[in-house]
């Protein structure tokens, strides 16, 4: 069984529906993804942004979306040396968001230099731990011929050494980690698709499963960011 101790203790049971449900705004122009955000606040529960809106807006952006008062989840997936990601962290916990992911892929000298990053500052920053993209399957990884779930796993079992505060998964591996993992671990699944596939996503799942499976926070972009009317999109997914 996978052990680790968090930084942070969320009260994740205390969460309701539409707490659980994060936006993803992967998208360039800052005044867009502003309109859309303020048409989400209260239908959603926090704000991720990738790399997408990261490299086109930086921190400014970053601070202009905070400022509508949601948790901001900066998706940036760090993966370099220990060194850098150190950096990196430091950096991020200065924009004074509220969760963001690395590769768990960079190995355990990389995880747990950006674990002491963060401590050292101090800040509420929880550090997210993503283990295989929901747009793989078995066929896609190169040189792990034992498959998607046993990767995840592996890769679940670095981040928990490493101390930190969650772990991204797709909806197919939620029930096997949450039965290795403390309650206290983020559970984060993106691949949350209400009507089923359709894109680039294959490890996918509706709302309501992944949360019975046991995730903590569903990162839904596409089927809320794309839809006619967002909010109602968003507050569907959440009912």
């Amino acid at each position: 069984m996978l052990t680790t101790r968090v930084h942070h203790k969320p009260d994740v049971p205390a969460l309701t529906a539409a707490r659980r449900l994060y936006c993803a705004i992967d998208r360039p122009d800052l005044a867009g993804a502003e309109a859309l955000a303020r048409t989400l606040v209260g239908a959603v529960g926090g704000l991720k942004l990738g790399l997408e809106f990261f490299c086109a807006n930086g921190p400014e952006g970053v601070a202009r979306l905070r400022g509508l008062g949601l948790p901001i989840f900066l998706d940036l997936k760090l993966h370099d040396i220990p060194n850098t990601v150190a950096g990196a962290v430091r950096a991020v916990a200065d924009l004074g968001v509220d969760l963001v992911t690395l590769h768990a892929a960079g190995g355990p000298a990389m995880l747990e230099a950006a674990v002491a990053a963060r401590d050292a500052t101090r800040s509420r920053l929880r550090l997210l731990g993503v283990t295989v993209l929901t747009s793989l399957e078995d066929s896609d990884l190169i040189g792990v011929p034992d498959g998607v779930a046993a990767q995840v796993e592996r890769l679940a079992a670095l981040c928990a050494a490493a101390r930190l505060d969650g772990i991204v998964c797709s909806p197919r591996e939620v029930a096997m980690l949450r039965a290795r993992v403390p309650r206290s671990c983020l559970l984060v699944v993106p691949g949350i698709r209400p009507t089923g596939g359709g894109d680039d996503q294959k490890r996918t799942m509706g709302a309501a499963e992944a949360l019975a499976a046991g995730a903590d926070l569903l990162v839904v972009g596409r089927p809320i960011t794309t839809a006619a009317d967002p909010r109602a999109a968003a507050l569907a997914i959440a009912a």
